[in-house]
Parts: C-alpha cells; sequence; structure tokens
C-alpha cells in the first residue's frame, strides 16, 4: 500500500497513556506505531482502527496549546444506533464530558460528541452519509 491522499491528524496530547487508552475504548483504533519523541517532542504513538490508511498521531507535550473542538472534530462512525448509544453511556459512566446524542437526519445522521482528556472533540455517529458522497463523487 502507498501513502498518497490524507494519510493523519496530529494531535498534542498531555498524558499519552491517558489519550491511547481514550480512543481505543471510543473509536475501536489501536496503537500502530509508537516511538520516543524527537527533540523537544514527548513520547509520539499513531493510532489507527485499520479500516483505511489513516491514523491519529498523538505527541505528548507539557501544554497542549491548541484543542480541537468545540465544532472541530474528529468522526468515527458506529455500526447502529445503538452502538452510539452504547459508547455514550460508556463515556459518561467513566465521567467523560458527552454531548448528545442527537438525531438531525440525513445527511448528518445520529451523532454524539465526546471529549478526550485534553478536550480534543471526537464525534461519534451512524448514518452520515460520508462514504456514500464520496461513492457519488458529488
Amino acid at each position: 500500500m502507498v501513502d498518497v491522499g490524507l494519510t493523519h491528524v496530529a494531535l498534542t496530547v498531555h498524558d499519552i497513556g491517558a489519550s491511547i487508552a481514550f480512543y481505543e475504548k471510543y473509536a475501536d483504533m489501536e496503537v500502530v506505531h509508537r516511538r520516543g519523541g524527537h527533540r523537544s517532542e514527548g513520547e509520539v504513538a499513531w493510532l489507527s482502527d485499520r479500516t483505511r490508511p489513516f491514523v491519529i498521531v498523538l505527541i505528548e507535550a507539557d501544554k497542549v496549546d491548541s484543542v480541537l473542538g468545540p465544532v472541530a472534530h474528529l468522526g468515527v462512525a458506529c455500526k447502529s444506533r445503538a452502538e452510539v448509544d452504547r459508547r455514550c453511556a460508556l463515556a459518561r459512566a467513566d465521567g467523560v464530558e458527552v454531548t448528545g446524542p442527537e438525531d438531525w437526519g440525513e445527511p448528518v445522521g445520529y451523532w454524539a460528541f465526546l471529549h478526550d482528556p485534553d478536550g480534543h472533540v471526537l464525534e461519534l455517529s451512524y448514518g452520515q452519509e460520508v462514504g456514500l458522497a464520496v461513492e457519488k463523487g458529488e
């Protein structure tokens, strides 16, 4: 597989272990690469859901200056509304800040926002038409 097109998004995080645990638990991602930092950076981890050649790069830093949110977010599609509900309930039980879920109909679908340990926003959704839009080329 050759890397072409959009391959990653990078986020600074304060505690890389807590951030890895968050994305493993709520976004079904796993670490595919991990290393010590380069120059002034802390540890670095690449996480993937292994459905496409795309990773979230977590870069540990003493201070997180820019947070992805409140409207800017990472989006993860779930297999059903029930799965969105299950993950939201789990997140709430874990003390994670959750907005939603809400149903906005087509093409937005059923969605909720979860805030990771640094405040970056993860959207869980069902019924968004991203795949259909890409397939149709509109």
